[in-house]
């Protein structure tokens, strides 16, 4: 077989792959989440305990961080991705009127864009007009074309909420574990905590193509010099309030 051959257009039709999910609106807040509680409970434990308090005070401590900062979470995310979809479907709406009202400028606008993705003339006036045809059809074209979004894939509010919950959850029980099993010492919990932001951050590099051992060493860096921080600040500000 010659190299022409290889190189056919049947030859390279048959090379296929799959695109992982980047668009469903759960990996972001569940990575935060997960990081976010590792982090902010790991700190809030050191720096309790670097005050001097008890385990039992300890305990608490990190128990009301997990469930405050879980709800805090889950309410942010809702909120804020029921507003970002709030918001694109009210600009889908004005664009489905101007369709309605003006559908001849509304054709030329998406011919001028793929004018400008290089496409010439008058093979961009003849998309346009094939894809107007439908009204059903040409509104999504230019919710994609104009405004970025796909209008059939918009992000979950409550699918960001829920998995930022989990995920917050999942990571703020990490360095209160310990003492849940009755262990009295931060090290303990410190440790445990740490290692995990390891791995956590080891886990995302398999959906960003990063590094394990950088994004794992980053997050662990991170949060230890906050865990570190907080301690400190526990230390000096703890035994004055004896």
């Amino acid at each position: 077989m010659t190299a022409a051959a290889d190189a056919s257009p049947g030859a390279s039709a048959e090379h296929h792959h799959e695109h992982r999910d980047v668009t469903g609106g759960w990996l972001r807040p569940a990575v935060f989440g997960v990081m976010d509680g590792l982090v902010s409970n790991t700190a809030l434990v050191a720096g309790v305990a670097g005050g001097g308090a008890s385990s039992d005070t300890v305990l608490l401590a990190g128990l009301a961080g997990l469930a405050a900062g879980a709800f805090s979470m889950a309410t942010g995310e809702y909120v804020s991705v029921s507003s970002q979809t709030e918001l694109t479907r009210a600009e889908i709406e004005i664009e489905k009127r101007e369709i309605r009202r003006v559908p001849a400028a509304e054709e030329a606008e998406l011919a001028a864009i793929y004018r400008s993705r290089g496409v010439d003339e008058a093979t961009a006036v003849e998309v346009a007009r094939q894809l107007s045809r439908d009204p059903e059809q040409v509104w999504r074209v230019h919710a994609r074309e104009e405004l970025g979004v796909d209008p059939d894939d918009l992000p979950s509010p409550w699918t960001a909420a829920g998995s930022s919950f989990a995920a917050f959850t999942v990571g703020a029980l990490v360095p209160v574990l310990p003492y849940l099993l009755g262990a009295d010492s931060l090290l303990v919990a410190v440790v445990l905590a740490l290692l995990a932001l390891f791995v956590a951050g080891a886990l995302v590099s398999r959906f960003t193509d990063r590094g394990a051992l950088y994004s794992g060493g980053r997050q662990l860096l991170l949060g230890g010099a906050a865990a570190a921080l907080t301690y400190a600040v526990g230390s000096v500000v703890g035994p004055g309030l004896g």
